[in-house]
């Protein structure tokens, strides 16, 4: 999964670079107004077989299909936002007035917010699977430590206790609050636990604990991350308060990024305002029936929709974690410059990748040890976050997509690095047109990129249909332009991040 050569791409002239600026903004305003016509269009069946509500922009409806984003909205009224406006509020206090005391207070502040949203039974549910967690840790045996985690994982699909669990509150939505946050909490007990099998941060066995707890029940980070690893999260954590840290600076920073975050959430609300792409894809009957451009547009729209809505997920609680002087992952990338399988998962959650390179790609020998390890470690890397999504059939092909896609542009870096192709490109082939030709592979490794991200994102039958469509049926008529775009919006990538991964 990582790679460490870099490659230093040429420039292109300027008017080659605006060519396709212009052909790649065009394609997706065009490609967003076809779909917007079909939607507008259909409207009235689309409320009828899906139940659109009524928007929020006069004369639009509004399509409340795409579960996480419509979830999220509907816990943060109920509770969460308060309760990290809380945080902050708190962590500003305190931070002023008994900065040592930070660490303790936040921990507090923690337990009682999971507690107050998730119930006392909910809390416990949590605490048990830390207490198991940091005892079989203690014998400092990864492999033990890892079956445990799995086994702790793999409780979230047992069908007794789900209904168990279930009658403990009023509604679904609340249910499915706690198997998040077990879920995430899950990767951080692993991280823990692997951290103190390699080598112990503390000697003692209370500060250890302690300091699990306030990693795990850090409460911006809580329910859905981004992830900090273990390691990192103690040592800022336990580093004294930046002197730059004034109020003025902090109120100029809280006032930017509020900014910028309610901007996100207003595009991404106004996106499922005029396009109504979650139930359109719900469809097969809609999907069959879309013109080629507004088919085009349904993919930009939804992969695009997913890249607003975890710029607003991670958004807020990145901006707490800065204020408490954490350095949580980037924000994710735009995915219309994303131009490989590996680029896509370096840069879209950053946090996640991070922790699947230092806790499974690298502990099972990663590029180091000869191809072989490099194939197996990968693969498990896509096995676990298969099953830590909850291993679903689509999420199986969805995994092995992202594998093979990975393997096939590290193959075909390999190849093309080595000595005898290497000086055949190096003699017959400008700086320019190498970078060409980079970008050529790449819009048929982003095709392939979008396809994978559709079936993650609707499920196989919308993979099936867009392959189908694209390039089956129109091998000559829809693939060839789509290809031309896709080179175009590769370029653009190249030149954003001209050093390719």
């Amino acid at each position: 999964m990582a790679s460490k050569s870099k490659v230093q791409l040429a420039a292109l002239p300027k008017t080659e670079i605006i060519a396709y600026w212009v052909l790649s903004f065009g394609s997706h305003l065009y490609s967003f107004y076809e779909l917007h016509r079909f939607s507008t269009e259909h409207e009235a069946g689309l409320e009828r077989e899906l139940q659109l509500e009524k928007g929020l922009l006069w004369g639009f409806k509004r399509d409340p299909t795409d579960f996480e984003w419509s979830f999220w909205s509907e816990r943060a009224k109920k509770s969460l936002l308060w309760t990290l406006i809380g945080h902050g509020v708190t962590s500003r206090l305190i931070g002023s007035f008994y900065p040592k005391l930070r660490a303790p207070a936040l921990l507090i502040y923690g337990l009682v917010a999971a507690c107050s949203v998730l119930g006392v039974k909910g809390l416990s549910v949590l605490l048990v699977h830390l207490g198991l967690s940091f005892t079989v840790a203690q014998l400092r045996r990864p492999a033990l430590s890892w079956a445990c985690s799995l086994l702790l994982l793999s409780s979230l699909h047992f069908q007794p206790l789900q209904e168990v669990q279930r009658g403990w509150y009023m509604t679904e939505e609340e249910y499915y609050l706690l198997l998040f946050s077990v879920a995430v909490c899950g990767l951080r007990f692993i991280s823990f636990s692997l951290e103190h099998c390699w080598r112990p941060l503390e000697p003692s066995g209370v500060v250890q604990l302690y300091w699990l707890c306030s990693y795990s029940f850090y409460h911006p980070l809580f329910y859905n991350g981004p992830i900090i690893t273990y390691k990192d999260y103690i040592q800022q954590m336990q580093r004294p308060a930046e002197q730059s840290d004034r109020e003025e600076a902090v109120f100029s920073y809280l006032l930017l990024r509020m900014g910028r975050i309610f901007l996100w959430w207003l595009l991404a609300e106004y996106m499922i305002h005029v396009m109504y792409m979650h139930s359109i894809q719900a469809n097969e009957t809609y999907l069959e029936m879309l013109p080629p451009w507004a088919l085009g547009g349904l993919a930009l729209a939804l992969v695009q929709f997913f890249h607003v809505k975890y710029l607003v997920l991670f958004g807020l609680p990145s901006m707490l974690a800065t204020l408490d002087n954490l350095v949580p992952p980037k924000l994710p990338h735009c995915v219309s410059i994303m131009y490989s399988f590996t680029g896509m998962w370096r840069h879209f959650d950053e946090g996640l990748y991070r922790w699947l390179i230092r806790y499974i790609y690298v502990p099972l020998g990663g590029s180091h040890h000869g191809p072989v390890y490099k194939v197996l470690s990968t693969g498990l890397a896509f096995g676990f976050v298969c099953l830590w999504h909850g291993g679903h059939d689509y999420l199986q092909y969805w995994a092995l997509m992202n594998w093979a896609g990975v393997l096939m542009e590290n193959g075909l870096k390999t190849l093309l690095t080595s000595p005898f192709i290497h000086s055949i490109v190096e003699k017959n082939l400008s700086a320019p047109m190498k970078r060409r030709c980079v970008a050529l592979l790449s819009a048929f490794s982003t095709a392939l990129l979008i396809l994978s991200n559709l079936v993650f994102l609707g499920g196989t039958h919308v993979g099936r249909i867009f392959w189908k469509r694209v390039f089956v049926q129109g091998w000559c008529t829809i693939a060839p332009p789509m290809l031309v775009f896709l080179y175009c919006f590769a370029q653009i990538g190249l030149e954003w991040t001209p050093n390719p991964p």
